[in-house]
């Protein structure tokens, strides 16, 4: 028997095998540094947001001492709601009663500075706590008007920024939070805007969305991975999805403009049109990865099961199914999150109308949060650019919600082979 020689090392062989350990170390710093990268730019997303966001959740607002008990107000909550409540105190003179006190409390020019609407606030005080009609003297606090807001922020004119400095001084006029911007609806003054009209049309619409596209997207992928027969017609099938993928959205706005609102005209705006134009955009990616989900399913399981006398339709609801779900739910959080940010599809179908009030059902008015962004970063006031800033914090806030509740249900459905 011949003796094994071991092989010899040349310094040939070890100039390259120096360079290969040298191009895989380059390649794990280049991958660090591709996270690193991608981490700090997200960190400066977030850290930049929430600075310029801060001032969006809150409102310049005054002190005015108003005695309700001496103004004969009254008021009977029984059966009635506060747009009813704000409505009966309204006739009562409540907004000449407020506009007297306020001057009595601040003086006439400061009292000419007062928000058209904030009586409101105190309509609103009353209907939340009727006792407060039979108290004494009580502080409110009222929202001013945007010029006085931007003459505490050291702009505006000068004399506003006087008044506004007087005021200060004396603790009459503060930047105090705003709960009432995370319930009140969009506004032409910047001090009375809120996010949620914006927002409960965002969650209508992803509600429709989410109803359509993914049962459809996952019976289509069963079907074409399952049942379908593999000829030219199922390719052009499977090359067209894979292109509607790709498509820009502005073009599904197009479809439902000319599809939807063709259909239901007087349904302009609402969040049923919104979500059934997002769900054309959407059910592309939740098929593809719903198709890849179900491929990476192994045959053996689909063996197993007919095995034991499972007919094939078991095989898929029973088997495949639940162990390709996983994937199909990371699918459908990508197109569920990019369906949640896109502007160009609603706009095309109105969902750009000014909404001062909440919607109330799928057919109603409304607009959605990357809408509302959009228009208020046009706003010339810079009241609006705070509330921006608000707003898109909002905004991820609510992706960040969704996203992990889908993650929760992949993770709760998930199952090892």
């Amino acid at each position: 028997m011949s003796e094994i020689v071991a092989p010899t090392r040349t310094p040939a062989f070890e100039a390259r095998l120096k360079k290969r350990y040298a191009a895989e170390q380059r390649f794990k710093f280049a991958g660090l540094a591709a996270v690193l990268f991608s981490v700090a730019v997200l960190a400066f997303l977030l850290v930049t947001m929430t600075i310029n966001g801060i001032g969006g959740f809150q409102r310049v607002e005054i002190e005015v001492k108003l005695d309700l008990a001496a103004t004969g107000l009254s008021f009977d909550p029984a059966g009635m709601d506060e747009a009813h409540a704000a409505q009966s105190l309204e006739m009562q003179s409540l907004p000449l009663i407020v506009e007297s006190a306020v001057e009595s409390s601040v003086g006439s020019e400061a009292a000419s500075e007062i928000g058209a609407d904030a009586w409101r606030t105190i309509a609103s005080r009353i209907y939340s706590d009727p006792a407060l009609i039979k108290q004494g003297e009580t502080s409110f606090w009222l929202p001013v008007s945007p010029d006085l807001a931007a003459g505490l922020a050291g702009e505006g004119t000068p004399e506003m920024q006087a008044l506004a400095a007087k005021l200060s001084q004396q603790g009459v006029l503060q930047e105090r939070f705003d709960s009432g911007f995370l319930s009140r609806s969009d506004a032409t003054d910047p001090q009375q805007v809120g996010i949620w009209g914006a927002l409960k049309g965002s969650m209508l619409t992803m509600m429709v969305t989410l109803a359509l596209a993914f049962p459809i997207g996952v019976l289509a992928a069963l079907y074409l991975e399952e049942y379908a027969p593999k000829n030219r017609w199922t390719d052009l099938i499977e090359v067209s999805i894979n292109n509607l993928a790709a498509v820009p959205s502005i073009i599904f706005g197009l479809l439902g403009l000319a599809v939807f609102l063709g259909m239901f005209p007087s349904w302009r705006s609402a969040p049923l049109i919104g979500g059934m134009t997002l769900a054309l955009m959407t059910m592309p990616v939740i098929v593809i990865s719903g198709r890849n989900a179900i491929k990476a399913v192994p045959p053996s399981i689909r063996d197993g099961a007919l095995a034991i006398g499972a007919s094939p339709v078991q095989v898929v609801f029973h088997h495949v199914l639940p162990l390709a779900l996983p994937g199909i739910l990371t699918g459908t959080i990508i197109g569920m999150a990019r369906a949640l940010g896109e502007t160009a599809p609603l706009l095309m179908i109105g969902m750009r109308a000014f909404v001062a009030s909440p919607p109330d059902s799928l057919t109603s008015p409304a607009t959605v949060l990357p809408v509302q962004i959009f228009l208020w970063s046009d706003e010339i006031d810079r009241g609006f650019v705070e509330r921006t800033s608000a707003a898109i914090i909002v905004l991820l806030l609510f992706l960040l919600v969704m996203n992990g509740l889908a993650i929760y249900l992949r993770n709760r459905f998930e199952k090892k082979w």
